[in-house]
């Protein structure tokens, strides 16, 4: 199936490399899931970009249109955009849903990466 795209630090997931780019993966993933219609999801699309060049090495973020891509959410019950999941280990261990701001987001972030062993 697709391979996963890389921008700006950003893994673009899909249905088919979620698996691989989030629940095998032993580090922490941040996963955005977004659809282009939404307004706020729009909104913290390039506090994303600034999060993932700022944690570069020690989280990956991954982006998935809920669109393009409804198995995954569906089967997580992801009911709206944009919903952020924190995965460790190939776990979810916290989630926002809705915008948040870039100085809520490190804090979301921060409670999880500095006790990660990356």
């Amino acid at each position: 199936m697709k391979e996963s795209q890389k921008d700006e630090g950003i893994v673009h997931l899909s249905d088919a490399t979620f698996e691989k780019d989030v629940l095998q993966t032993e580090g922490p993933v941040l996963v955005d899931f977004w659809a282009p219609w939404c307004g706020p999801c729009r909104m913290i699309g390039p506090i994303l970009e600034e999060l993932a060049v700022q944690y570069r090495g020690r989280l990956q973020v991954g982006k998935m249109n809920v669109d393009e891509n409804p198995a995954v959410p569906s089967q997580l019950g992801i009911r709206g955009v944009p919903t952020l999941m924190l995965y460790q280990g190939g776990k979810v261990v916290d989630r926002i849903v809705g915008a948040a701001p870039k100085a809520e987001l490190e804090k979301f972030i921060n409670k999880w990466v500095d006790s990660a062993k990356v």
